[in-house]
């Protein structure tokens, strides 16, 4: 029954979803264009808010869970599971203060509405993850601009995202790589929870009903440590700890 239900329902989810981005395409090009990054990044801003409504209608809830003082000032790597394409938006929209940024695949670079030109124009980088003379220098290139910019990378240590929510082994080279670029960056570990069950069923229909859930961890000055690689270790604990089906 509740798989019926979301046929309907994925229908109507997709035509907002498609409409959302077709919208918001021409008024990211106004406003980068026209008014610059700072326009540019509220458009981007309003344009996850309207993602996030539109997953309301499958019936997702959302809940950003953080306790922590993170400070504006400061260079950020966000460090995150990764369960679906249904990750961005929330860190996006939650995090916004801190102009969150990603690595992405190049293969995002082009042909989606809004999705694409936010890749190219807003501070994001795009990777050929089968090339490393492409990938690595333009993540060292990210991370200075992180560092210079005091911007917030989002990393997805895993590579690929988890079909059922089961987190995979953390690949290293791209965080050793953010945190020789960003030394004054703080790094914060996030735990996404459910942003799987959006599809459950596979790209149709949607799922229904998901609680989305996202907990920002204790950040960690990164400067205060000398061995990198057990930090890593220990944010892929913590990650990994708070991690529920």
């Amino acid at each position: 029954m509740v798989k019926l239900l979301s046929y309907p329902l994925s229908i109507i989810y997709n035509i907002c979803f498609l409409l959302t981005l077709v919208i918001f395409h021409p008024i990211q090009w106004v406003c980068f264009n026209v008014f610059g990054y700072q326009a540019h990044k509220k458009s981007v801003d309003a344009l996850q808010f309207f993602l996030l409504r539109c997953a309301n209608v499958l019936g997702t809830r959302f809940t950003f869970n953080n306790t922590h003082h993170i400070p504006l000032d400061t260079p950020l790597i966000i460090v995150a599971n990764h369960q679906s394409m249904y990750d961005i938006s929330p860190l996006m929209w939650y995090l916004r203060k801190h102009h969150v940024k990603f690595i992405s695949k190049k293969e995002l670079g082009k042909g989606i509405p809004s999705v694409s030109y936010n890749l190219r124009h807003g501070g994001s980088v795009l990777i050929d993850r089968k090339n490393p003379r492409q990938s690595l220098p333009a993540i060292m290139k990210f991370g200075e601009y992180i560092e210079t910019n005091k911007r917030a990378a989002v990393i997805f240590p895993e590579g690929t995202r988890s079909k059922d929510g089961k987190p995979k082994a953390f690949q290293t080279r791209g965080l050793e790589i953010l945190f020789k670029k960003t030394p004054s960056a703080l790094v914060v570990p996030v735990t996404i929870n459910n942003s799987w069950k959006l599809q459950r069923y596979g790209k149709f229909p949607m799922g229904i009903g998901a609680h989305i859930k996202l907990t920002v961890h204790k950040p960690l000055k990164l400067a205060t440590f000398a061995d990198k690689k057990a930090l890593i270790a220990d944010v892929e604990n913590t990650i990994k700890a708070h991690i529920h089906s």
